[in-house]
């Protein structure tokens, strides 16, 4: 189905277009009539099934924009997933112009954001905890809220946000459309709707959708990092997610693997919020092949093109599993999933062993000493960015052009308010960053320096 099929604006229509978005996904062409009356939603769809965009086009559509009060609120389990909810909306709300939408996130400046709301803002995209903190400040008001959009809501009730959920709640007017999207469901899900939402319509596209292509293998180990990195000269993975169960273990299995010259960094919740920045950049830029993470700080990272997802730890569950290896085989490509596991844990496998997944023995990996894992780029980091009017083009420019690099030879570019990032062929890096300190960005000096 078209999105001209559904009774949105030309202008609308025609930004999705330049969007690149054609044709509806099920979730979005079974959610957005629903939501577009004002429906209540509760909805079903796997991870990168459009969900964003379903909630997204609805919430704008009903916008008023003359209205310059909180209409919108979307909540969001972590401050990555936060933050793409933003990106997305912000893209779409291109159709029309001054629209505001806020993030309210931990790990930001509490001042900062201060600041912002008292400018107001249309819809506000947050964490339960910061959001809340703004509530019980009398910084946010809600008593103009029409849409309230709980995004991964059964990952807010795994991470313990039960209690700020309800608080918000009784911020927000009783007379409103609530949205509630995931992944899964079950019986504290179907409860908290039936507390919060007001008829809901249920849609539930995930036995619809194709399924991703995904190669699931599991090894049983007496040494799970000498079979990691077995498994890693085996497959030459371009990058891989690695899971494990605590924050710890991502943190100390990350430097083993830099030990053993394969290029890894962790992301857990125990990073400051730049720190989180900087390593999500040097994984989505290529800078840095391996990622090892907690399943809550890997939550709400958008990397599209995932070769592998490895098991590390086992999952506490099923649906964590599911979660887990959704994240490879994305749009048509196909992916791997790799579970390592020893023998004391041989019995809580056998839950896993369906005809469709393959239990191996390690004695079929590549057994090497000499194995290295290095990446396609490095990034180099300008301590300049939004705030200075820094735009994509013109360090694309400045890198083309003074310092000389081909166009090819640079990656991916991700400018935030005070700092941008620029990922560069791993061999020119040392080239690269000596002459862009030399060289002027719109006419300014800024500092560079390598990550």
């Amino acid at each position: 189905m078209k999105f001209s099929t559904l009774p949105l604006s030309n202008e609308m229509v025609s930004t999705l277009a330049k969007l690149g978005y054609k044709d509806m996904t099920p979730i979005q062409a079974q959610a957005l009539p629903f939501i577009l009356k004002n429906q209540d939603i509760l909805a079903q769809a796997k991870t990168g099934s459009g969900k964003t965009a379903a909630f997204g086009i609805g919430l704008l559509h009903n916008l008023d924009v003359k209205k310059f009060r909180v209409q919108s609120l979307v909540l969001c389990p972590t401050r990555e997933l936060a933050n793409q909810v933003a990106k997305e909306l912000r893209s779409i709300a291109k159709f029309q112009h001054n629209i505001k939408i806020l993030m309210l996130t931990g790990g930001e400046s509490f001042g900062k954001q201060l600041g912002s709301l008292a400018h107001q803002a249309h819809i506000i995209v947050g964490t339960p905890g910061r959001v809340l903190k703004h509530l019980n400040k009398e910084s946010l008001n809600l008593s103009n809220l029409n849409t309230l959009v709980f995004d991964e809501a059964d990952r807010m009730l795994d991470m313990g946000f039960i209690e700020e959920i309800e608080a918000v709640l009784e911020y927000v007017p009783k007379e409103r459309q609530t949205l509630l999207f995931s992944a899964t469901y079950d019986d504290t899900i179907l409860d908290i709707s039936k507390k919060i939402q007001n008829n809901a319509v249920f849609v539930r596209t995930t036995q619809s959708e194709v399924a991703n292509e995904i190669q699931e293998k599991f090894y049983a180990t007496s040494n799970k990092v000498d079979t990691l990195v077995n498994v890693l000269a085996t497959y030459r993975p371009k990058n891989a997610i690695i899971f494990t169960n605590t924050k710890l273990q991502a943190k100390e299995l990350a430097q083993d693997l830099v030990e053993k010259k394969i290029d890894a960094l962790a992301i857990h919740g125990d990073l400051e919020q730049y720190e989180r920045n900087d390593v999500i950049v040097q994984f989505a830029n290529a800078s840095t092949p391996i990622l090892v993470a907690t399943d809550v700080a890997a939550r709400g990272l958008d990397i599209k093109e995932l070769s592998m997802v490895i098991n590390y730890d086992l999952p506490h569950a099923q649906e964590t599993y599911t979660h887990r290896i959704g994240r490879t085989g994305r749009a048509g490509a196909k992916g791997m999933a790799i579970t390592l596991y020893e023998s004391y844990e041989e019995e809580k496998v056998e839950q896993y062993n369906t005809q469709d997944r393959e239990f191996l023995d390690t004695s079929s990996l590549s057994k090497t000493g000499v194995f290295e894992l290095k990446p396609e780029y490095v990034t180099l980091v300008i301590e300049g960015g939004k705030k200075d009017k820094l735009r994509a083009g013109d360090i694309l420019g400045a890198l083309t052009g003074d310092a000389g690099l081909a166009g090819k030879s640079i990656g991916k570019i991700d400018i935030y308010d005070r700092q941008a990032y620029v990922a560069i062929e791993r061999d020119l890096i040392d080239d690269a960053h000596k002459q862009l300190k030399n060289t002027k960005i719109k006419n300014k000096k800024f500092t560079v320096w390598v990550l």
